[in-house]
């Protein structure tokens, strides 16, 4: 028996001995038959970013072998504000590599994501999830490397306060209980997306840590391991829909909105990224950022204001992203530095063994830490559609190949100080700035969309389709206009206290 397999938390990694990106449709039927599971779910994310189910029970042998293989009929116009009534038809049809477990189910269910295809049975252009595909094709095809990502996904715990020992306001990153509240619920969350197949980095609280009228709101993260961009966006999809399943058991109230409320720590959607081949990572050379790297960090800053309209995509968003917070709201890029836009984190470039020093018994460990690199996309919170995002964040770090002087837009943009600074105001004015708004940033797409349609990765009905709902906020002045007043700013956290 493989050992590492054996391990898995992924309950039917385990059981069949391979891995998930191996799983068969005789693998599946084997499981369920040997189990004895009477229900299958088909999951499948839709406009709204939340992922939707369909419920089957297995009557038998054929029925099984029938569903697994064609699918079943969905209502597209119910799902995608771009599908027509008179034509909605689609089918979805499951990826077999994502089943998992329901473990939220009263009988023993096991659910897969699907694929949207259209009447003729080709996959839906304008699916998030092919888009993403298509971008990680394009890509490599451009590159000849693999595209890979990871997410941080922060969110909001909000539940009665007992007044035990309260936490410090704005004062709760990697805090420890008592004083943080949830840490239990975090873990639990965790072992539950591990489960379904998330391979997660780790856990911890926030900074965002308040109460507010008899209520404690405690943010926390749960960051993930890189891995094939595709898969990214299927794991987060999960993670966050089980964080809010378990939330509803525990009977916790749970947000990943941009902004909770005013003067305090909004959550964002960080994106980690680094780029492969033949196993390796190609984002250091001689333990110093390597022109891939630096190529792909010039694309995302030339394309950074339109990405804006994939991971930032209601009004609350743009309460974030202003000045003197970590949040981003220039376009630039620098080392370890929190002020800036796309942040290249501490590499494990150091030259000592750190694991002998602090356990002199241990030999030296020899270990390749060049892996871990990666640059992280900063602007991005959770009202993200997460297969555009990425896949937008796909396109950019392409494009970042294809223009000639890439490595010097990566020169111009770096910065090395606090932005925000009084000392460093003229570098600020060099700086381009994100959108401040839903309207802005839908006037960025409209003028960079080329780049996102080129090789057909972004349709353009999809293109379309997101520019009119950004457009259709109205909120060109909305940022000015309520920042002085709490209430309006209130109302309109509520309103999309559950986007994403």
């Amino acid at each position: 028996m493989n050992h590492e397999l054996s391990m898995s938390a992924n309950q039917l990694v385990a059981a069949l001995q391979k891995p998930a990106s191996e799983f068969t449709k005789a693998d599946i039927i084997s499981y369920i038959k040997e189990n004895d599971i009477r229900m299958v779910n088909f999951m499948y994310p839709a406009a709204d970013g939340r992922l939707k189910t369909l419920n089957f029970v297995i009557n038998d042998s054929a029925y099984l072998d029938a569903i697994l293989t064609c699918g079943e009929r969905v209502d597209g116009s119910s799902l995608f504000p771009f599908i027509e009534a008179g034509s909605s038809d689609l089918y979805v049809v499951p990826r077999f590599c994502t089943a998992f477990i329901d473990p939220f189910a009263e009988t023993t269910t096991l659910s897969m994501l699907c694929s949207y295809f259209n009447k003729d049975g080709e996959l839906l252009e304008s699916s998030p999830e092919y888009t993403l595909r298509k971008a990680c094709k394009a890509f490599t095809d451009v590159t000849g490397m693999e595209f890979q990502a990871m997410g941080e996904l922060e969110y909001y715990v909000i539940s009665e306060d007992s007044g035990l020992f309260p936490a410090t306001d704005q004062r709760g990153y990697h805090e420890s209980a008592p004083y943080a509240k949830f840490n239990d619920f975090r873990t639990d969350c965790m072992l539950h997306i591990a489960k379904a197949g998330g391979q997660i980095k780790y856990g911890h609280s926030e900074v965002g840590n308040f109460t507010l009228d008899g209520k404690i709101y405690e943010q926390n993260e749960i960051e993930f391991l890189p891995v094939r961009a595709d898969l990214a966006a299927d794991q987060l999809m999960i993670a966050k829909w089980v964080i809010r399943n378990l939330a509803y058991q525990y009977g916790y109230d749970i947000t990943f909105a941009p902004k909770i409320t005013a003067g305090k720590a909004g959550s964002g959607l960080h994106i980690h990224m680094r780029i492969m081949k033949d196993g390796q990572n190609q984002m250091l050379k001689d333990g110093v950022l390597s022109e891939t790297a630096r190529k792909a960090i010039a694309g995302m800053m030339e394309l950074a204001p339109s990405i804006t309209a994939f991971g930032n995509t209601n009004p609350t968003s743009y309460f974030r992203l202003v000045p003197h917070q970590e949040a981003p709201t220039n376009v630039c890029w620098g080392d370890r530095n929190r002020s800036v836009l796309v942040r290249v984190p501490l590499g494990w470039s150091a030259k000592t063994d750190m694991c002998m020093l602090a356990n002199p018994l241990e030999a030296p460990s020899h270990y390749d830490t060049t892996q871990k690199q990666t640059v992280e996309m900063r602007s991005p919170d959770g009202s993200a559609d997460l297969y555009q995002l990425i896949a937008g964040l796909a396109v950019a770090c392409r494009h970042g190949f294809e223009i000639e002087n890439a490595l010097e837009i990566a020169e111009k943009t770096y910065v090395n100080v606090n932005i925000h600074k009084k000392e460093n105001e003229d570098k600020l004015k060099q700086l381009a700035q994100l959108p401040d708004s839903c309207a802005a940033s839908a006037d960025c797409l409209e003028k960079q969309r080329a780049i996102f349609e080129q090789y057909h990765v972004f349709s353009s009905a999809m293109v379309d389709g997101i520019i009119s709902k950004l457009r259709s906020y109205e909120d060109r002045t909305l940022r000015s206009e309520v920042r002085d007043n709490q209430e309006e700013m209130l109302k309109l956290v509520n309103k999309y206290f559950h986007c994403g």
